[in-house]
């Protein structure tokens, strides 16, 4: 009997540990429609947009290296320096935590950049990870940090 009931408490603790909540749940279903939607601000340069859903402390780090604070960063597509003709999610994981407060999000996507000066197609492969907190002014993203794949052979 005590090796029964021992056997049920793991299992109980076991599936408890792994169990988000509803506030989880919900909270990673709404950042993952945030991510789609800044990806769309950041081809249309809505940087109404863009300037809600990055935190004023944003520490964004591109696929090169290049960290840029928010301002750097916003300031960065206004100049041209960061362009997007297209952004397509090929795949896109939200965990949350922190009963809905924290969300941590990694993925893949495609960007088309404007050509190359030899007119040639400029396309970038990307796995990425986010880092979202909620305040007071909504879900923000703090951290971003991206890296290139190498290209599909033929």
């Amino acid at each position: 009997m005590k090796r029964l009931f021992s056997l049920a408490l793991v299992l109980m603790l076991s599936v408890a540990a792994f169990a988000q909540s509803k506030k989880d749940l919900a909270a990673a279903k709404e950042v993952e429609t945030l991510e789609r939607q800044r990806f769309e601000a950041q081809v249309k340069k809505d940087y109404a947009l863009l300037d809600k859903l990055f935190a004023d402390d944003l520490v964004y780090t591109h696929s090169n290296g290049k960290q840029n604070n928010k301002t750097e960063y916003l300031q960065s597509i206004r100049e041209g320096k960061s362009q997007y003709d297209k952004i397509d999610v090929e795949a896109l994981n939200v965990r949350a935590y922190h009963d809905g407060k924290t969300a941590v999000v990694n993925g893949t996507i495609t960007i088309t950049l404007p050509n190359k000066p030899d007119g040639s197609p400029n396309v970038a492969h990307l796995k990425y990870v986010v880092v979202q907190v909620k305040n007071k002014k909504g879900w923000q993203v703090v951290l971003w940090q991206s890296q290139k794949q190498p290209e599909a052979k033929s």
